[in-house]
């Protein structure tokens, strides 16, 4: 199937994959996912107090939301933001379970155009969604100017591993093994051929780091986890 871009190919495959998007995730982590946005998580909680404001952009099917929304409380502000409605649609029976849908708002948007103004809130965070905007430093710009001075933006994404053994068999995880068990995971090969790809693409743990400097984050911090498989990057706005 040919898209017309990389928004309408994304925007595809999520949208037909949307009720077996947690058991994707899982499949591409080894099931460590929670275990990394719990230490993204500690990072944050040291900015995003109760009452406090996040933005979670790419939102999916809400995990990272809901944690962000149990970290500001019932009198905080949370926004669930996705440009794919099924996604949402998935999440937004998660928040009546957990009990955060009062500071929860699940809103229809593009990272590359966030409909709020500057300072808005404390903290921004994408989750295993970077390499899927159209732009990255255009997203975390648009990140950047949306929390306050003094804010945090956070990404928690599927990165590269360094060590050359463990790269060398993590690669044939990703690039052999992962199609054949994404088949019959989600039932369609179009997301595991697209999945290989935008990890090829994308920028290394340094490469990635100097993007968000390049758009004037301060005090840039890179954590490898589980080997290189995933990094969480973080960055402030200058006060």
């Amino acid at each position: 199937m040919k898209f017309a871009s990389k928004s309408e190919q994304v925007h595809y495959i999520f949208s037909h994959i949307a009720k077996r998007y947690d058991l994707m995730n899982s499949v591409l982590s080894f099931s460590q996912h929670k275990l990394w946005r719990s230490f993204a998580n500690q990072k944050i909680s040291k900015v995003l107090l109760p009452g406090g404001s996040a933005i979670d952009v790419c939102a999916g099917t809400g995990d990272w939301s809901i944690a962000l929304a149990e970290m500001v409380g019932s009198d905080g502000r949370v926004v669930a933001l996705d440009f794919c409605q099924e996604m949402l649609d998935v999440a937004a029976p998660k928040f009546a379970r957990k009990g955060v849908e009062r500071q929860t708002n699940l809103v229809l948007g593009d990272a590359m155009r966030l409909p709020y103004p500057d300072n808005e809130f404390d903290v921004a965070t994408i989750g295993f969604a970077l390499r899927n905007v159209p732009g990255i430093s255009g997203a975390l710009s648009e990140m950047m100017r949306v929390v306050k001075p003094g804010g945090m933006v956070v990404s928690l994404e599927l990165s590269k591993p360094t060590w050359p053994p463990f790269r060398a068999l993590y690669y044939f995880y990703f690039y052999k093994l992962l199609p054949v068990l994404g088949r019959f995971a989600v039932g369609g090969w179009e997301p595991y051929r697209y999945l290989p790809n935008s990890l090829t693409e994308f920028p290394g743990q340094s490469e990635l780091a100097n993007l968000f400097a390049s758009v004037g984050m301060l005090d840039v911090e890179v954590y490898p986890l589980t080997g290189g498989i995933a990094a969480v990057h973080i960055g402030r706005k200058p006060r």
